[in-house]
């Protein structure tokens, strides 16, 4: 595990490029269960269980892109084209025995808490994203869904791989609420965790809208800013719809959306109502 952090941006990527991603306990012994009958096994059944593990879908996208040709990737590829390229029988082959946060984690209860806090509002904020962009009829919805759900993938790498730094970053958060978790960053790790993972994807060699889309420093592009708002929104109710910040979330969601701030304020909550376990008011 990292227990210092580098004091470059090159060397933390050099370090993650190569780290195993562990999955969720749950996708790694479904595909254990899978692998016997894989035959029968059906991208329509894959995907699915893929998107329901933001690590998963990383690691997933990855692994492919990394195995197709040199030329630029300007492709818009989703999860359920990268199995199909995959194939079948290739994809239980790589993916059945996997490394499992909970077992990785398993002296780090505090972390193991941590990953699921990421995992779980990356799951919320994909299904937000996904709302907003089907609103704006968006051509790339899809995309948008994947690339909110594997946004903070860093984060979740960080509490996988160098937990002391990761809790110290939640010390400090806890000690100053003022204090922003950019600069939090910045204090402990030398960098920001957005800049970590966008040269990671350009690493792996991701297909550049994804990279784009993902992008927290893409100014006043519309799907990045859904991405983002839905980022946001997801992480400012995650206790409830309180925190003073949502205010201005929805004020900003509304302009991308034509929209008023409450109107998306309902859209979100309704939203929350269909899924277990979310933020309640």
């Amino acid at each position: 595990m990292l227990t210092k952090a580098p004091a470059a941006l090159r060397t933390w990527v050099s370090y993650f490029a190569d780290a195993q991603i562990p999955v969720l306990d749950r996708t790694a012994r479904a595909l254990e269960s899978m692998a016997p009958v894989q035959d029968d096994v059906t991208v329509s059944q894959l995907a699915p269980l893929v998107l329901a593990d933001p690590l998963m879908t990383v690691k997933l996208l990855a692994f492919v892109a990394q195995r197709r040709s040199r030329r630029p990737q300007t492709g818009s590829e989703t999860v359920a084209q990268a199995i199909l390229m995959m194939g079948i029988q290739p994809f239980f082959e790589t993916f059945t025995t996997q490394p499992v946060v909970e077992s990785e984690l398993a002296e780090w209860p505090d972390a193991r808490a941590g990953v699921q806090s990421v995992l779980e509002r990356s799951y919320r904020a994909a299904l937000i994203a996904l709302s907003f962009a089907v609103h704006r009829k968006d051509p790339d919805a899809e995309i948008i869904h994947e690339a909110a759900l594997m946004h903070d993938f860093a984060e979740s790498l960080l509490w996988c791989h160098a937990p002391m730094l990761a809790l110290e970053i939640e010390r400090r958060k806890l000690a100053d609420p003022t204090l922003r978790t950019a600069k939090a960053q910045r204090d402990v790790l030398n960098i920001e965790l957005c800049d970590l993972e966008q040269e990671l994807l350009r690493a792996w060699r991701l297909p550049e809208l994804l990279v784009r889309i993902t992008n927290d420093r893409s100014g006043n592009d519309p799907q990045a800013r859904t991405v983002l708002l839905a980022l946001r929104i997801a992480r400012h109710s995650r206790a409830g719809w309180t925190h003073p910040a949502l205010e201005s979330d929805f004020d900003a969601a509304g302009e991308l959306l034509s929209l008023s701030p409450d109107a998306v304020r309902s859209r979100v909550m309704r939203l929350d109502e269909d899924q277990p376990g979310t933020a309640s008011s």
